[in-house]
């Protein structure tokens, strides 16, 4: 199965280590058949955060919770911007819709907490 990490669950995985998770989302996470996608979205996200102040995760930290989860940095492509403007407004966190569009159009289930995924039809949310 692939899964596409959502910014929160990644944060709190390389943040905390794998156990800050709930335990039906880390035991997905460390099975060997779970393949682990975080995009690139979510890396600038982090990013911007920490130079605001919101998060609390380097440049090295960031890179460093990419190789332990082993996750593949999905680049953001047109195809999922243009999934953008089927989705309906129920979010309007910018990173949020952007990684949602994103789960949608490859067809992969997003782990994440936010309540407000599971309102997106084909959204499929794991938590």
């Amino acid at each position: 199965m692939i899964v596409l990490l959502d910014t929160q669950a990644f944060y709190l995985a390389a943040a905390g280590g794998i156990n800050a998770l709930p335990k039906r989302v880390s035991s997905l996470l460390t099975d060997e058949e779970t393949e682990r996608w975080i995009s690139a979205i979510s890396l600038v996200e982090i990013a911007i955060k920490n130079s605001l102040g919101k998060m609390r995760l380097t440049d090295e930290m960031m890179q460093q919770g990419v190789a332990d989860l082993q996750l593949t940095v999905i680049p953001f492509e047109p195809r999922h911007a243009y999934r953008m403007f089927a989705l309906p407004l129920h979010h309007r966190d910018p990173f949020d819709r952007l990684i949602i569009a994103t789960a949608v159009e490859e067809g992969v289930p997003l782990v994440g907490a936010d309540r407000q995924f599971r309102r997106y039809r084909g959204l499929k949310v794991f938590w």
